[in-house]
């Protein structure tokens, strides 16, 4: 009881402001975040088919004209279709494709289009809108994590531009149903006017380049596969072309690189990584996912992005990230972090995509672990551990993994190493890289192309682990908390008393421990202790502290004389 009156009236007076505090903490939404995150009325009513992409960059004044063609199924009738455009971009005009070309009105609020569709469209039939739209795009000054379109120059002085998008969405640079959930199932078609002393580079296959007389060229390029928005790039410069091939798994898999004509030698010393990465990524994965628009790295003014079948590549040709090792070790240095990391989101992000953003730590979390398997296949299974491990000091446990659903909202940038970190300690609860593998390339079948949830991913590593992991996605992936191993030996070693603390009420991790050539297996539970009896052979070889290496757990321990029970 607080006896100090005069401490409880200031109390009383602060409570105020630390609910005002409490409350700004707190995410703050509006209406044009529910229209940008959630599948609203005007989307649910059709699903993407196609798009035809048509741009013309004013390299001059940054900014872009353009049409683009939606394609779309009919799934019931529908009377107005949100379309994604974000300002200060305009629409100009919109039309109805049909029997015949019929213009359609609409409305803007904030970043979106609500277009009043014709009457009479029946289910299950298609559907196809044409947009015209100019106007100056954001411009990215910190690319590729603020996102938009980045206008820079080659060390030459020639025009070097690229698009990058994640996050803050396609929309930014053209119209488009700018939410994860759906994606053009016959692909898309993308064609860039540029002048005709450079080149556009975009994902999938050049299929023609047009000639005009006024000294410009448009690239034409076609996705045949399903891709989502974000992934659809534009990368315009005095590019050079280097080929190659690989046979994996689904046969001949094209290697196309566009770089800048003065890094040749170094494009052609780095991108020998490319290769063992992808024999690594199919041995784990299965198949590469996009053998039909091939695979290519393309150089780009910023650090990089997954960009699907057209990795954006911008790490100066050196290994680690920029030269740097992120988990300490030594260990990324082996390897080019862009080449690793983002050819590791063709499976995880591009083949394998989240509904939601919030649930992008599927992306993140599972691409991160690529970087320790890439590893492990270079330099061994302790040296993919160790990196593992090193990788966390990057964590910083800020807020939850998981962000809020149907707002367009992320979590922590957590999501890479402390999602890897859990991966990592389930592989090792496993204790069967077998089975692992299996899952991995179960993932990779059974969502082939597909969109998922987290709820989705949850149940077949379940099936896998031959437990359920609810416990530990919640631990990870919803608290900041890390669990806490704690552990009493008797001062001769023959006693161990154990639990966890600190963690979910469900938290289930079980413990396998090399002890020798024994491996001793715990089932902690979260406060509740329990007890074993040690043999001298567990006495002698077990190393109770190690367990942080391979698991994402605290250590605390300490010997008595004399356990006494609870």
């Amino acid at each position: 009881m607080n006896r100090n009156p005069l401490l409880k009236i200031c109390l009383i007076l602060l409570m105020p402001f630390a609910t005002m505090a409490q409350k700004s903490n707190k995410p703050q939404f509006t209406k044009a975040d529910t229209l940008r995150g959630s599948i609203t009325p005007e989307r649910a009513w059709w699903n993407l088919q196609h798009y035809d992409i048509q741009v013309r960059p004013n390299l001059v004044n940054k900014a872009i004209e353009g049409s683009v063609k939606i394609q779309f199924k009919i799934i019931r009738q529908g009377k107005r279709m949100q379309i994604d455009l974000q300002q200060p971009l305009l629409i100009d005009s919109v039309f109805y494709l049909g029997k015949k070309r019929q213009s359609l009105n609409y409305t803007r609020e904030a970043n979106v289009a609500m277009i009043n569709m014709p009457f009479g469209m029946k289910a299950n039939t298609e559907g196809l809108v044409q947009i015209y739209y100019h106007g100056v795009p954001r411009e990215a000054i910190r690319a590729p994590w603020d996102g938009g379109i980045s206008w820079t120059k080659d060390e030459l002085g020639n025009p070097f531009v690229a698009t990058s998008c994640q996050g803050l969405g396609a929309s930014v640079w053209w119209p488009c149903k700018d939410h994860q959930y759906d994606e053009p199932e016959k692909g898309v078609t993308i064609s860039v006017r540029v002048p005709d002393s450079l080149m556009n580079v975009s994902n999938g296959r050049l299929i023609n380049t047009i000639q005009h007389e006024d000294a410009t060229k448009t690239w034409v390029w076609q996705v045949k596969e399903p891709i989502n928005n974000y992934s659809v790039s534009m990368n315009i410069g005095k590019y050079i072309h280097l080929k190659d091939e690989f046979v994996g798994e689904g046969g001949k898999l094209d290697l196309n690189y566009y770089i800048l004509p003065q890094n040749k030698e170094e494009a052609e010393r780095q991108f020998a990584q490319v290769k063992p990465m992808l024999k690594c990524f199919e041995h784990w994965f299965g198949k590469y996912p996009f053998y039909q628009d091939g695979f290519k790295l393309v150089e780009v003014p910023y650090l990089g992005m997954e960009h699907q079948s057209n990795v954006a590549y911008g790490n100066k040709y050196m290994n680690g990230y920029l030269g740097r090792d992120l988990s300490g070790t030594g260990w990324g240095l082996k390897w080019d972090f862009i080449v690793v990391h983002e050819s590791g989101h063709e499976w995880f992000g591009n083949n394998i995509t989240s509904k939601d953003i919030a649930d992008m730590w599927i992306h993140e979390g599972f691409t991160n672990y690529s970087e320790t398997l890439f590893t492990e296949w270079l330099s061994g299974k302790e040296a993919g551990s160790a990196y593992n491990k090193g990788a966390r000091k990057n964590i910083r446990n800020d807020k939850p993994i998981l962000g809020v659903y149907n707002v367009h909202n992320t979590g922590s940038g957590d999501m890479y190493p402390k999602a890897s970190a859990m991966l990592h300690s389930i592989r090792m609860s496993m204790n069967n890289d077998e089975k692992l593998r299996q899952l991995l390339r179960h993932l990779n079948k059974k969502f082939y192309h597909q969109i998922v949830t987290t709820p989705m991913i949850e149940k077949e590593i379940s099936l896998y682990a031959g437990y359920s992991v609810k416990g530990i996605f919640a631990q990870y992936l919803t608290t900041t908390q890390v669990p806490s191993f704690d552990y009493i030996s008797s001062m001769d070693g023959k006693t161990l008393k154990y639990r966890y603390s600190n963690a979910v009420k469900d938290f289930y991790l079980p413990l396998q421990i090399k002890a020798g050539k024994e491996v001793l297996v715990l089932k902690p539970k979260v406060d509740q202790w329990q007890t074993i009896q040690l043999t001298p052979s567990q006495i002698d070889n077990l190393n109770l502290e190690k367990i942080e290496n391979y698991y994402y757990i605290n250590i605390n321990g300490r010997k008595e004389v004399q356990i006494k029970m609870n």
